[in-house]
């Protein structure tokens, strides 16, 4: 039985070689395409990326809507929180009934 022979430098280079040169000359057999039909094209992709933008832009709005809604729910909570809950007291309100509660305290005993 015979060894196996690994391909030396040349031979893979040639063989390289060969394999561009058939690509290159598959490629120049491809049909090229007429103007009509690169103009379709073009006029398809216009269409595509049109349908993609409009796509985007109410993606964009419906995203844009979302958030101006939970942005007026979250002022209507803040809203009904102040009804519902008393304004905080201020520091002069604070040390008035603190004074009030040690004035009461004092005349108790």
């Amino acid at each position: 039985m015979k060894g196996y022979k690994e391909p030396s430098f040349q031979d893979r280079a040639s063989a390289s070689s060969k394999a561009k040169d058939k690509a290159l000359a598959k490629l120049k057999a491809a049909p090229q395409l007429s103007e009509a039909e690169l103009a379709e094209r073009a006029e398809r992709r216009a269409q595509r990326e049109a349908a993609e933008e409009a796509k985007r832009a109410k993606a964009q709005q419906a995203r844009e809507e979302k958030q101006r809604l939970a942005d007026e729910k979250r002022a209507e909570t803040k809203r009904a929180a102040e009804i519902i809950a008393p304004p905080k007291p201020t520091d002069a309100e604070k040390k008035a009934a603190r004074d009030a509660k040690y004035a009461a305290r004092k005349s108790r005993k």
